[in-house]
C-alpha cells in the first residue's frame, strides 16, 4: 500500500512521485470532494495515452493497474494504492488493468478543480 501522485511536468510529461504521508502534511487533512465512484475495468482492458479529466484521487480496492509514461517506464498499482492523479495537461499516461483479474477503482474528483 502506497500513496502516489502522478502529474504533469515541465517537460509536457506525466510523472510519478512516491507520497510519504509523513513529509506530507497536507495530504493528511481533510480535503473537500465533489462525487465518489467505483468503477471495475476487466482484465486485459488498455486505455491508450490520455490526461487526467480533473484533480482527482483513485485508490485500487482489488486487483492491479498499470500506469504507463512517456519515457516507456510501466508502473503497477495493486490494492490500497492512492493516487492523487492530476496530469492534466500534456501526454498524459495509458492505462492497463494488469494481471488476469478485473482492477476495482474508487475515484474521488477534488473540488474547487
Amino acid at each position: 500500500m502506497g500513496t502516489f501522485r502522478l502529474y504533469s511536468g515541465d517537460d509536457g510529461q506525466s510523472h510519478i512521485e512516491t507520497i510519504d504521508l509523513d513529509q506530507t502534511p497536507d495530504w493528511k487533512s481533510a480535503q473537500a470532494a465533489t462525487t465518489i465512484s467505483f468503477s471495475e475495468a476487466p482484465a486485459g482492458r488498455f486505455s491508450d495515452w490520455h490526461t487526467a479529466p480533473r484533480r482527482q484521487f483513485v485508490v485500487i480496492l482489488s486487483g492491479q493497474l498499470e500506469i504507463g509514461l512517456g519515457d516507456g517506464s510501466k508502473h503497477v498499482f495493486g490494492p490500497g494504492d492512492a493516487r492523487l492523479v492530476e496530469d492534466t495537461t500534456g501526454q498524459g499516461h495509458t492505462t492497463a488493468t494488469h494481471g488476469d483479474q478485473a482492477c476495482v477503482t474508487c475515484t474521488i474528483p477534488l473540488a474547487n478543480q
